[in-house]
């Protein structure tokens, strides 16, 4: 278990706080909007109506004791700076921060900010990549073009031997094969598919881009 903070509880902000609460960690929340502080206190470990801007209130709720803080301020550009810099000054090491356009982000990459974050922008890749690799349900981008993804089987691929399906993508590495509540880390490759099986394979984006073709077109 570990404790957070989460400056700025909007949609974002409060999405974030209440997911790592279920993830069972403990989380400060702080907004200066009392509405905001109000939907969501009877769900949070400490919920704080107060100016993150302050460094003085940060001070008073021991922020600097935070693992990380996530400083999650929409629109005021001067406030979530203001925020990021007194964390800074307070000696909290791990933080992560919403960008809302480059100029943001860039000042906020001159202030060594450990993750910048574009919600909008990040759902925007993760829609375009749903609608245009329907067989790949997540996805996870590493160094090198190399992604990992897993895919869920329907009901075209039911019954199919898993090297027949991976025979469209050779280069392909299957990493896990998910079959109700049971996991195969060694999948044979005359594994015979199921619809709703789970596959988790890594590749290049070339491979990838031509399997999902398969799927598409099947």
């Amino acid at each position: 278990m570990a404790l957070f903070a989460v400056i700025g509880l909007g949609s974002f902000g409060a999405t974030v706080a209440t997911q790592l609460i279920s993830l069972n960690h403990e989380v400060i929340g702080i907004d200066l909007n009392k509405k905001y502080v109000e939907n969501i206190s009877d769900q949070l470990t400490h919920a704080v109506i107060a100016d993150a801007t302050d460094e003085h209130v940060l001070d008073e709720l021991n922020i600097q004791r935070c693992d990380a803080a996530v400083v999650a301020i929409g629109e005021d550009i001067e406030a979530s700076i203001l925020c990021v810099l007194h964390l800074k000054n307070m000696g909290v090491k791990k933080i992560w921060a919403k960008a809302k356009s480059k100029s943001h982000h860039m000042i906020l990459t001159h202030l060594n900010v450990e993750k910048i974050i574009h919600p909008e922008e990040d759902m925007g890749v993760r829609v375009a990549q749903s609608l245009s690799y329907p067989m790949v349900s997540r996805y996870m981008a590493l160094e090198d073009d190399h992604y990992i993804v897993k895919i869920e089987i329907h009901t075209e691929q039911h019954g199919m031997p898993l090297n027949q399906l991976m025979k469209h993508g050779p280069e392909i590495t299957t990493l896990l094969h998910k079959r109700g509540s049971t996991l195969q880390y060694h999948v044979d490759a005359n594994q015979v598919l199921q619809k709703g099986d789970i596959l988790v394979v890594e590749g290049l984006l070339e491979p990838l881009r031509h399997l999902s073709k398969y799927f598409r077109h099947l």
